[in-house]
């Protein structure tokens, strides 16, 4: 009979097991990157022997229920949107790779991501730097150092486009601006004269001009109304005050005609930038550091590091969202949407895998599990006791 108690105990225990890793579970429902787990149930040794003594007949008496461990699913979990830009989840295979002050490296499918007061990406959780990983396969964090000021460009070309009169023999047009090496903006002007004109075409006097000074002259030539290949293009050298030199192409190559009417010529593109300050980060599909600056440019930056393992018995669950290798020659590094890593999504960030009504069937299969074996204990301790009131009969 003591035996029996005793195996029932162990079925008591391991419900009571199974119970706690489904109260897990579900109270983990809506933590972000976690993975739902489920108890690995075995029966116990056995010991083997005769009925009564006898050799002829064997018995194999259980000792009851035993547990083995749990088992992590890594299915994914929905990709809710939270409209952060820094806020990522990986579709597909793969987990972020953190790193914290003591140098360990961990992993998450929690992308839930800032900048801190240094400019480097952290973990929102407890800060840990976001790994990246360069040409080299090391890893290094990711960080808007140096990064937060745009310098722009020079401007190297004008693009023009209108028409020129042919009634007229001098006009100017204005408003070309242009910028130095040092991001100021100069508005220039350029003025046309017509030195010939015959059946063979009419050649025009070009001047560039900075205010009334002219910085630059050379020649055109218009054939049936078109400026000639040799001549369309104009290579001019401009010397902003307090600036080196900057060459530039004056392009009339494209749109611009000798026709009568209206003078109707613009700058149709000039390919110079100012400086402009960081206005937003965001990550693309790769993983990719993607820097908008207020004069319009976009930077690409550091690509972020991703890690996979082929055995979940390589990984092992250590709370914050996080996991860490427990093989290491299981793991896999690169970068997303290359070979088998997933691409990440930005803006959105992968919730809880727990299956709710899976937890609820199984609930229900532990409840009943853990009344079978109190019942059993319950019975033998009956027959204990009509055993032990047989004396006083």
């Amino acid at each position: 009979m003591l035996e029996s108690i005793y195996v029932g105990m162990t079925g008591l225990l391991g419900y009571s097991r199974g119970l706690r890793v489904i109260a897990n579970n579900t109270a983990n429902l809506n933590t972000p990157g976690f993975k739902s787990s489920s108890l690995q149930f075995a029966d116990m040794f056995y010991t083997s022997g005769g009925a009564n003594g006898s050799t002829t007949q064997s018995e194999h008496m259980g000792f009851g229920l035993n547990t083995a461990g749990t088992a992590m699913s890594f299915k994914q979990g929905e990709l809710r949107q939270t409209g952060n830009d820094l806020d990522m989840a990986v579709d597909g295979q793969g987990l972020f790779v953190l790193k914290d002050a003591q140098e360990k490296i961990t992993y998450t499918r929690a992308g839930q991501f800032k900048f801190d007061t240094d400019g480097t990406l952290v973990s929102r959780i407890n800060g840990e730097k976001v790994m990246s990983m360069d040409g080299n396969g090391n890893f290094a964090p990711i960080s808007l150092t140096g990064k937060m000021m745009n310098l722009g460009k020079p401007t190297t070309r004008v693009e023009f486009s209108g028409n020129l009169s042919n009634t007229v023999t001098e006009q100017t047009t204005g408003g070309i601006t242009v910028v130095d090496g040092g991001g100021t903006s100069h508005t220039l002007s350029i003025k046309f004269t017509v030195k010939s004109s015959d059946q063979a075409g009419t050649t025009m006097k070009v001047e560039l001009l900075d205010g009334s000074a002219v910085v630059h002259t050379g020649e055109m030539v218009f054939v049936n109304g078109k400026p000639t290949v040799a001549t369309a293009t104009m290579q001019a050298s401009y010397t902003p005050t307090g600036q080196p030199p900057m060459a530039l192409a004056l392009d009339f190559s494209s749109d611009v005609v000798l026709f009568a009417g209206q003078t109707s010529l613009k700058v149709d593109s000039q390919d110079g930038v100012g400086p402009g300050a960081l206005a937003g980060a965001a990550f693309d599909t790769t993983g990719t550091l993607v820097m908008t600056y207020s004069n319009g440019q976009t930077v690409k930056g550091a690509k972020l590091a991703l890690a996979r393992f082929d055995s979940q018995d390589a990984v092992g669950s250590i709370g914050d969202n996080q996991f860490e290798a427990l093989d290491q020659n299981a793991w896999h590094y690169g970068a997303a949407s290359e070979g088998a890593f997933g691409k990440v999504q930005s803006g959105r960030v992968e919730i809880s895998n727990v299956d709710l009504s899976q937890e609820f069937s199984d609930l229900v299969i532990m409840q009943r599990g853990y009344q079978a074996s109190s019942q059993v204990i319950s019975t033998a301790n009956d027959m204990l006791q009509e055993l032990f009131s047989m004396k006083s009969r």
